[in-house]
């Protein structure tokens, strides 16, 4: 049986307190410091029965053996946000829903939101969200993580767009030739709001800081490859004998030159396909040896990645901690809810343009014991990931205007000027 932290047994007590005046509790825990365990404990303590914990999916099983090892006196059901729609059962005392920033979506809810929404209303339970970073793009994230939730600190707003006309401050953009409202500009009182519900607990409040030593690495890929990259900048379509890559608007041109950094595509067709493994026998090469996590972004870089690696390679969480293999995990759904505590170190094989995805992603290696951790980031020589990292690690998404002024020759006419979409 697990016993909690000193610093856990007070969230437990100020949590009880305040999920019983409010009938909700938002846990702001930092990666690491046991926000699975301490809502498991607050749920044991106020007395539950039935509890539904919801997460990712490759979160489920290390739940489950929090569950196991801390053995409370409720009955427990785990699901991911993707299989709500197959839960019957109604009459959950708590419902726990992990990594909650998830669901902020804005203007319009999520799926996720929606989803969650229909359970509650069938229960009318207690309700803990768990995120340590509620509110890691927007301020304006916080509006439907709670919308569901009947007495939040917004119920008297029907909708979002109300919401906004006191929490935050909307501007007009121009995209595309047409003006859009810019919700991402939410003020400070939302955070306010929200504070008599909120528990906040940093690595540092725990007693322990993360030092993460980032390391950037460039590798020269073919010229083949670069002499693409520099053909589709340039002239916005390159024909094959059976395929075309068209890059017809700003966004396509820049997620076409993104894939290509890492040496694959993906055709107008719909057909994508592996150019270029440079990067991914230069992993091989370099951390020849070593147990390693190696996020990556698009599809096609897992199929490089098993090719290079064959045998040494696996995508199964739990093949990964019984195992000598190497794990690959696509950075958005590998950079939350999991361990990867038996890495070595954690190489990236390609960048993600969002902020979240760096600054989550980062820490999985993280435990209460092991404080100092490696990251490697393989770049290609004269690539668009480097100006990505340099966005990100400033908390920053990478968007279409650094796109632009990163490639200052970008025709910018030929890409924006019919394109709505854009």
């Amino acid at each position: 049986m697990i016993e909690f932290r000193d610093y856990q047994e007070k969230i437990i007590s100020d949590g009880i307190g305040i999920i019983k005046q409010h009938r909700f509790l938002y846990l702001a825990m930092e990666v690491r410091t046991g926000k699975t365990l301490t809502s498991l404990g607050i749920c044991d303590e106020i007395g539950a029965k039935k509890v539904l914990f919801i997460t990712k999916k490759k979160a489920i099983s290390s739940i489950q053996s929090d569950f196991e090892l801390l053995m409370p006196q409720f009955e427990l059901e785990v699901i991911n946000y993707e299989s709500l729609h197959k839960i019957r059962q109604t009459g959950w005392d708590v419902v726990i829903c992990d990594e909650a920033h998830g669901m902020g979506a804005f203007p319009k809810p999520s799926g996720r939101s929606k989803k969650v929404k229909n359970i509650i209303f069938r229960s009318n339970p207690y309700i803990i969200l768990l995120s340590g970073t509620p509110t890691p793009e927007a301020y304006s994230q916080m509006y439907h993580q709670v919308f569901f939730i009947p007495n939040n600190p917004f119920a008297k707003y029907r909708n979002f767009y109300q919401f906004a006309n006191d929490y935050v401050g909307v501007v007009k953009k121009k995209i595309g030739g047409l003006y859009i409202n810019d919700y991402s500009k939410g003020s400070k009182k939302i955070i306010e709001a929200m504070s008599p519900y909120t528990i906040n607990f940093s690595q540092k409040d725990a007693g322990f800081l993360v030092e993460t030593t980032e390391h950037v690495l460039e590798v020269e890929m073919k010229s083949s490859t670069t002499s693409l990259i520099s053909k589709l900048k340039r002239d916005l379509v390159v024909e094959g004998d059976t395929e075309v890559i068209l890059a017809d608007t700003a966004v396509k041109l820049m997620t076409k030159v993104h894939q290509l950094c890492s040496g694959t595509i993906k055709f107008e067709s719909g057909n994508s396909m592996v150019i270029d493994l440079t990067k991914a026998e230069f992993i091989k090469k370099k951390f020849k040896g070593k147990k390693i996590g190696i996020f990556y972004k698009f599809k096609q870089e897992l199929n490089a990645i098993k090719e290079v690696f064959g045998d040494d390679i696996c995508t199964d969480l739990d093949c990964f901690t019984s195992t000598d293999k190497n794990i690959a995990l696509q950075i958005v759904s590998g950079r939350e809810g999991i361990s990867l505590k038996e890495a070595n170190c954690l190489v990236y094989y390609n960048i993600d343009f969002s902020a979240t995805s760096y600054w989550q992603s980062r820490d999985r290696m993280t435990t209460k014991d092991r404080l100092k951790n490696n990251i490697y980031w393989i770049f290609s020589k004269g690539g668009i990931e480097k100006d990505i990292y340099k966005a990100v690690i400033k908390k920053k998404d990478y968007t279409l205007t650094h796109f632009r002024r990163d490639f200052v020759n970008l025709p910018r006419d030929r890409t924006t000027n019919t394109k709505k979409k854009d």
